[in-house]
């Protein structure tokens, strides 16, 4: 029998991570899904504390995996025909 530790959980975790990132960064799509912080800044035209007061407010929906911050494009979108 087998134990599962606490450690094989976190490195597991942070497997599952690391993976999903290199799903989303390497998408090479002329509109991707989802944007980072820098492109949706330059998207939307705004400076990091503005795009943080968008998440803050429930204006901009967003994930994070990691330690990096993703948005939806078509939320984005939206937000230009409000």
């Amino acid at each position: 029998m087998q134990h599962i530790t606490k450690d094989d959980l976190k490195t597991l975790r942070l497997e599952i991570i690391e993976e999903l990132k290199n799903i989303l960064v390497n998408q090479k799509q002329t509109n991707p899904e989802f944007l980072r912080s820098s492109q949706a800044k330059k998207l939307l035209d705004c400076s990091d504390s503005k795009l943080e007061t968008l998440r803050k407010n429930g204006t901009l929906s967003y994930t994070k995996i990691g330690g990096t911050i993703y948005y939806n494009n078509s939320d984005i979108s939206k937000l230009f025909l409000n």
